[in-house]
């Protein structure tokens, strides 16, 4: 049993707003966005990422649309000091785009964190100093005075170091930290300082971010604070109000939609809301809760599935297949009667009126996603089967998202012939579908060679046969795969891999042989974005990847163009 929660703990005190405005208000446009997954996300992982993997998250989050992000926190981390310096030094940051950097009110950690984006156009420096009770009394032992002295000495040693380097661009920002835990006059007092010292006008405004570090309330306190400091500080149109919230009790979304009405401007947090604890804000699902209520999020997420994978490999983190909007399984009705609604509401659909589809309150095209997995579905139990057969009749651990793919040829199959399908007719049915395809392409050979020409990668000589031809394709990539799609491309096929995966077979484990299987969820590229997987099974596991590679092609149904220069065998 539980402890007596009235003798531990204590109800967060209501805040005294008779007058609050924000429950009668909408949300009619976004706020600016930052992105803190290189920091606030990074320093929450297991693995912080490496260098591809900050690079290919930074150009992700670019490409989505962010104008503000946040790339590290390099006066705690050299790998940290080194990224920023890349992105400087390599002209890497858009001319739209701001870095931000985090650094704590302390001296060397602030004259360091300039030594890092020396040079940059433009750079929000982010200086940060606790200012709750609990932190002042218990962890830091400091008063009051203390720590706003503490803030305003570190703001004016950030003012003559940005003075000293007037070639960039610099915007201050402040973050009372634990705002939430804050007594909210004490926060006012605080920022009002930094705001001061610093010379805030409608021209050089201060950012002042008032997180949720600990979310310690629901989400209409956040916002009633939010609003009291919104209507209560000072030099209020020289002041650009930030979220950053947490989501310790679950509400982080609420709270930042609450605290958009409540007057804040700005909202910080992660793609699909990594951070430390249980998380930051996740952007996506508050950005497309924007898009359901017909308010532009000024954020590209018309391919969520892209995005989606690349935050898992920068992450190392998988997704949950219910998560709002990107989950592999929140656009699939394996209800019955949830899939007859579903069908009625297409059916009934005005395609030139407003979305208004049971079930569904986004148009899954919109985020890149088919319809296929939505009109024929399987109800969990028969998907669940076949994956169940698949791997203890033929020791074949399908991904997620080929189970609910190949769950889809199993109904089809099901709908035309009728009857119980059998674990060896799932397999023929599997074999055909995703091992024997040849049309338009068939696998011949491959050979494979290092540092071709003089270069770093891979090279491939790949054969392959179409409509009766042999072709001789040759590529050049970063390893084997990207090798040979490129090699492809000489046919006219150009398909972006999306995911790759390779196991082992539990059958072939056990008979002690090395039978790979690998898995490649491929996308065609321009025009309507196809997703489709492709299987390949060899006891080498480059043969297999390529076979998976070829399986995929055709399963997308790409188009084969033999170009008057191929080699014929």
């Amino acid at each position: 049993m539980l402890q007596n929660p009235a003798t531990k703990y204590r109800a967060f005190p209501a805040i005294d707003l008779p007058d609050r405005q924000w429950p009668s208000r909408t949300i009619t446009a976004p706020p600016v966005w930052m992105s803190t997954d290189l920091r606030d996300g990074n320093q929450s992982l297991f693995e912080p990422m490496n260098l591809e993997r900050k690079l290919r998250m930074f150009r992700s989050v670019c490409q989505i649309g962010f104008k503000e992000i946040e790339v590290g926190f390099p006066s705690a981390s050299q790998t940290d000091f080194d990224f920023v310096r890349k992105l400087v030094d390599d002209k890497l940051i858009p001319q739209d785009v701001t870095i931000e950097v985090l650094t704590q009110a302390r001296e060397h950690l602030i004259r360091r964190t300039f030594e890092s984006v020396a040079g940059a156009r433009r750079v929000i420096m982010h200086v940060y100093n606790a200012t709750a009770p609990l932190f002042r009394d218990v962890v830091f032992n400091m008063s009051k005075a203390e720590v706003v002295q503490l803030a305003v000495e570190s703001v004016t040693l950030i003012k003559e170091l940005a003075q000293a380097h007037p070639q960039t661009e610099w915007v201050l920002q402040y973050s009372p930290e634990l705002f939430t835990s804050t007594e909210l006059e004490f926060a006012k007092e605080v920022c009002d300082a930094v705001t001061a010292v610093w010379g805030a006008t409608p021209d050089n405004k201060v950012i002042l971010n008032l997180p949720a570090t600990v979310e310690v309330a629901t989400p209409n306190i956040y916002a009633d604070q939010v609003e009291w400091m919104h209507r209560n500080v000072a030099r209020r149109d020289s002041v650009i109000i930030s979220l950053h919230p947490h989501n310790d009790r679950g509400t982080a979304v609420a709270a930042a939609e609450l605290g958009i009405m409540a007057g804040a401007d700005r909202v910080e947090g992660c793609l699909f809301g990594n951070g430390e604890r249980t998380g930051n804000v996740d952007i996506v699902t508050l950005a497309l809760n924007l898009y359901t209520q017909g308010v532009n999020p000024g954020l590209d997420f018309s391919d969520i599935n892209a995005v989606a994978r690349t935050v898992e490999h920068c992450n190392q983190l998988p997704i949950h297949p219910r998560h709002p909007y990107v989950g592999d399984l929140v656009f699939t009705a394996f209800s019955g009667s949830h899939q007859d609604a579903i069908k009625k509401g297409f059916s009934a659909l005005d395609k030139n009126g407003l979305w208004n589809v049971p079930y569904l309150p986004i148009d899954p095209a919109d985020v890149g996603r088919t319809y296929d997995s939505i009109i024929r579905v399987n109800s969990q139990s028969g998907k669940g089967g076949v994956a169940y057969l698949m791997e203890a009749e033929f020791g074949v651990v399908m991904p997620r998202r080929l189970q609910v793919e190949f769950s889809g040829e199993v109904q089809a199959y099901t709908d035309t012939h009728g009857g119980e399908m059998t674990a060896q007719a799932i397999w023929d049915l599997f074999a055909s579908t995703y091992l024997d395809t040849t049309v338009p392409l068939h696998y011949v050979e491959h050979n494979l060679t290092d540092h071709p020409h003089n270069t770093s990668g891979q090279g491939i000589r790949l054969v392959v046969e179409a409509a009766g031809v042999r072709h001789v394709l040759k590529g050049h990539g970063n390893g084997p795969i990207d090798a040979a799609v490129q090699a492809l491309q000489t046919l006219g096929v150009r398909v972006q891999v999306r995911n790759f995966e390779e196991r082992s077979t539990k059958a072939s484990e056990e008979a002690g042989e090395a039978q790979a299987c690998a898995f490649m969820e491929l996308a065609t590229v321009g025009g309507d974005k196809l997703e489709r997987f492709g299987v390949g099974l060899d006891t080498n596991i480059v043969t297999a990847s390529i076979k998976a590679l070829v399986s995929g092609v055709n399963r997308l149904g790409v188009g084969v163009q033999a170009p008057a220069a191929a080699l014929a065998a």
